[in-house]
């Protein structure tokens, strides 16, 4: 079942742009992202003190435990973009003294902060009483909370995760997170909150999130089938925004993802292929897999470039920044601490290259997919770097083509359209090429 909904036109389009078509579980997740604005716009006047923390890594069940209102940087940015707020809120930054090379999701935060502090949905953004920074492999969080600390001058846990330079998680590495949120978040958290930590509490969350969880999975694993229920990428940044946020070990965030199963399942029963902003794709003809984020600024046109051609991306390592629940970590109820140093642990951002490369080898494989497709971010070295070599290594492995675009994340000086569609074209005219050998060979 499909809903229109009016979408904002892009600032540089004077065309009218038709209103978007969604899945209702895509309208029921951007009216829960909105709610937790509105809640975060009265947290204070409502007695609630307001944690900040970041996606990959973030420990919204023991929050949870402590009443806290939850606020996401990098998805503030993110929502920013998506509405044409983040161009002005850069550069704001850059004239605040921000080099042009930073991530643009740390100069769209701080801009907006500039600007009044006026979050997405138009209501003012509390300061937060808390920073909590569960380090998963990108240094920038780091900085970022260091400017947001110098601004608002609130109290700072950081929680340090290992990096899984030899591929594995060892009970050492374990051990040393499990420590730190005993003596240091937990305590902290306590400390802000004035709420006792209850453990029971903690489990009863980690029950929802293990629904959850599952849900999530058997829906992103649906693209396995011909046709794609799904887009891997651009409808799954949808179905990861309630999980990867501040609804993860809700009983909403469950409700929402039973919702989205049924509704993917009926779409694999009709045979039907995803929903994209122009209505349902008509025909599959190419299978990707994608690795790194979406452009946010430009996201329906950029979109629109993929399903104009018939190219349904299947699977992204973006859908697993948040969690890689799909290698079968569930949030664990009977070991609720240990369970939290496991996930941010095995965060996507926390793998080393070749764990990566594993990981897009095997979905190329078991998706059934034509090839991988690299989205380079200017300003994100945590997913660019070492991306050429996992593109070199990935089309030996698997005989299949990779290519590279370029863009960024929500500065839109940094979104070429013309560039991108041009690459897309070569990029799809080589897998046709490929196909062509293949069937010669075969007969």
């Amino acid at each position: 079942m499909t809903t229109p909904i009016q979408m904002t036109p892009p600032q540089a389009s004077k065309k009218p742009v038709p209103p978007a078509q969604k899945e209702d579980a895509m309208l029921l997740q951007k009216e829960m992202i909105n709610r937790n604005y509105h809640e975060l716009a009265t947290a204070h006047d409502r007695g609630k003190k307001v944690a900040a923390t970041f996606v990959p890594g973030n420990l919204n069940e023991l929050v949870m435990c402590f009443d806290f209102a939850r606020s996401l940087p990098e998805t503030n940015a993110l929502q920013n973009g998506m509405r044409k707020k983040s161009g002005k809120m850069i550069m704001d930054a850059e004239r605040d003294g921000h080099s042009e090379d930073v991530c643009t999701y740390v100069k769209a935060d701080l801009g907006m902060m500039l600007g009044g502090e006026v979050g997405p949905t138009g209501e003012p953004l509390p300061r937060p009483d808390l920073l909590l920074l569960s380090y998963t492999g990108c240094f920038t969080f780091m900085k970022w909370f260091e400017l947001i600390r110098q601004k608002y001058n609130c109290e700072t846990t950081m929680l340090h995760v290992p990096y899984q330079g030899d591929g594995k998680i060892s009970q050492n590495m374990r051990d040393y997170v499990v420590k730190q949120i005993k003596e240091n978040v937990i305590p902290s958290l306590e400390r802000v909150s004035g709420v006792k930590f209850d453990i029971d509490r903690l489990r009863q969350y980690m029950k929802e999130s293990a629904k959850a969880e599952d849900d999530l999975v058997q829906v992103l694993q649906s693209a396995k089938k011909r046709p794609s229920p799904i887009d891997g990428y651009f409808g799954a940044v949808y179905y990861i925004g309630p999980i990867f946020t501040a609804f993860r070990g809700t009983t909403e965030a469950t409700q929402y993802y039973d919702v989205l199963r049924r509704e993917i399942e009926q779409r694999v029963r009709e045979g039907k292929g995803p929903i994209t902003p122009e209505g349902e794709m008509a025909e599959e003809k190419y299978r990707l897999v994608v690795e790194g984020p979406p452009n946010w600024t430009h996201f329906r046109e950029f979109w629109k470039m993929f399903y104009d051609e018939g190219a349904v991306v299947v699977t992204s390592t973006y859908a697993k920044v948040g969690g890689v629940y799909d290698f079968g970590f569930r949030h664990d109820p009977d070991h609720p601490i240990e369970s939290l140093a496991e996930y941010c642990l095995g965060c996507y951002t926390n793998l080393n290259l070749p764990q990566r490369i594993d990981m897009i080898c095997k979905y190329i494989d078991e998706y059934q997919a034509d090839g991988l497709l690299i989205n380079s971010i200017k300003s994100c070295n945590s997913f660019s770097a070492g991306q050429l070599l996992i593109l070199r290594e990935v089309e030996k492995r698997t005989g299949k083509p990779a290519a590279f675009i370029e863009s960024d994340l929500v500065d839109p000086r940094y979104f070429s359209p013309a560039n991108i569609k041009n690459r897309l074209e070569s990029y799809f005219q080589m897998i046709k090429q490929k196909r062509t050998v293949a069937a010669g060979a075969v007969h």
